[in-house]
């Protein structure tokens, strides 16, 4: 024997509802349609015949009325409602099972009052439309045409409460990683957290209270919001959200990192300077901004410009080594500091100057050996055999090579003709010409050039000749 039944809470007032359930059992009962939805049985309205269990009523023989229902229980408790289930009982009663009884009794009352006016044949049934802070016994029996049965009554009390659900705190994704933020800079964290009824949230900085003078926070429904108007380093470490409901407790946890640029290095020295180059040592910076180092800018200028060039960046050594620098320039060198707020404010300079100087040039010259030119005569081009006609003037052509400058002297057939007019002699560079003017027949014959100097002598010869012109 299964079922469902869904009924109202009975108002205040059982003495009416006890008075008519009293009349007796061996009335017969009024069928009440059900009107309810698919699945669930509306509880009946009682009829002034119904049988109810009751302190004046003589009790039948125990033969005829059925025993208690066993494994009376309570399935579910909402803010509204109560759901009790039940088992038959063992022993039904001669005159049959006409169906079961709940009766309530409230928190501070003394008397019990029937929820449903009628035996319904379920044996489960879901008391509604109960009011906050309701407190309860519930009690069942089993009724047949002889009567009611013994009651089971529950063991504790039936409280109706909001139904608690259990706080959770949702983190952001942005969150979830250190929240880095910059001095003077806003910090407004919205964190989502869920609970039933609204749970008490707080906060707490490096496990202390939050200082209510720098930091407001706001909790409203479903979140709580940390704001920070201005962020200071003091700030940095570790907020802490608790939600807290009924004893229970969910907690999130954010980093805050508050950052700033970083101070320049302490010092900055010139170790050396060789060549074109020039070496440099720092220290590093005593305040690195609340945040690790980036690296090191390192930046160069000349004395004759004064303008500052960058050399290296995010370099992260502390010495170095700045080469192809001009040579005859003297040189200034600083450096700055870098972390994820930027470069520091100011840098470390160099308070020597770099000079690149000149290197020394030593002239170390050589033993002169001069070169002795001196060359006996020596023709390059000889005379060659030439044929001319009479009365016109004809040349002859050599050249020589020799050092010192050497001695020309023209021969006709081994003759010197130094000094006639008929011939002139010519020496330039080298290049000797003998001028003939106006031969005749007679000036046919073995012509020789002769070169001497104190090394030796060279003579060329040729054949010049001179012939008539035909006559008729």
């Amino acid at each position: 024997m299964t079922g469902k039944v869904t009924s109202e809470a009975p108002a205040d007032g059982p003495e009416e509802n006890a008075s008519e359930l009293a009349k007796g059992p061996t009335e017969p009962l009024e069928e009440v349609a059900a009107s309810g939805s698919p699945g669930e049985e509306q509880a009946p309205v009682a009829s002034p015949q119904a049988p109810v269990p009751t302190a004046t009523k003589p009790a039948p023989p125990s033969e005829d009325v059925p025993s208690a229902p066993l494994l009376l229980t309570v399935e579910d408790v909402s803010d509204s409602s109560v759901t009790v289930s039940w088992e038959p009982p063992e022993r039904l009663g001669r005159l049959g099972l006409q169906g079961y009884v709940l009766e309530l009794r409230r928190e501070g009352a003394s008397e019990w009052v029937p929820v449903n006016a009628r035996p319904v044949m379920v044996t489960q049934q879901t008391l509604r439309n109960l009011a906050l802070g309701d407190k309860f016994c519930l009690r069942l029996a089993a009724v047949s045409p002889a009567g009611a049965g013994p009651p089971a009554v529950l063991d504790q009390p039936v409280h109706i409460r909001e139904t608690i659900e259990g706080p959770k705190i949702r983190v952001p994704r942005h969150l979830r990683q250190t929240y880095i933020r910059q001095v003077g800079q806003t910090v407004n964290l919205q964190i989502p957290f869920q609970g039933n009824p609204k749970p008490q949230a707080s906060w707490t900085h490096n496990g202390h209270a939050v200082d209510s003078q720098r930091v407001s926070v706001r909790t409203g429904q479903q979140d709580s919001i940390l704001f920070i108007r201005s962020a200071q380093r003091s700030d940095s470490g570790c907020y802490e959200l608790t939600v807290r409901l009924e004893g229970l407790e969910a907690k999130a946890a954010v980093n805050i990192l508050v950052t700033e640029k970083p101070g320049p290095p302490s010092s900055i020295k010139l170790l050396d300077v060789w060549g074109c180059n020039a070496a440099l040592q720092w220290t590093p910076p005593q305040d690195t901004g609340n945040t690790e180092l980036l690296g090191y800018t390192v930046q160069k200028a000349d004395s004759k410009t004064g303008q500052w060039f960058t050399v290296l960046e995010r370099y992260h050594p502390t010495t170095c080594t700045v080469s192809d620098l001009v040579v005859g320039n003297s040189y200034s060198f600083r450096v700055f500091s870098e972390n994820l707020c930027g470069l520091s404010a100011s840098a470390a300079v160099t308070k020597e100057l770099a000079h690149i100087q000149k290197a020394e040039i030593i002239a170390k010259p050589k033993g002169f050996v001069e070169r002795d030119f001196s060359e006996a005569p020596s023709f390059t081009q000889p005379l060659a055999d030439h044929t001319s006609t009479p009365g016109y003037s004809t040349q002859l052509f050599c050249s020589v090579r020799a050092s010192p400058k050497p001695k020309i002297v023209w021969m006709k057939n081994k003759v010197d003709i130094k000094g006639d007019p008929k011939y002139r002699a010519l020496s330039e560079h080298g290049v000797c010409i003998l001028e003939i003017r106006k031969p005749s027949p007679f000036d046919s014959g073995i012509y020789t050039c002769q070169a001497t100097n104190v090394l030796g002598e060279a003579s060329v010869d040729c054949r010049l000749e001179v012939k008539a012109s035909a006559t008729h």
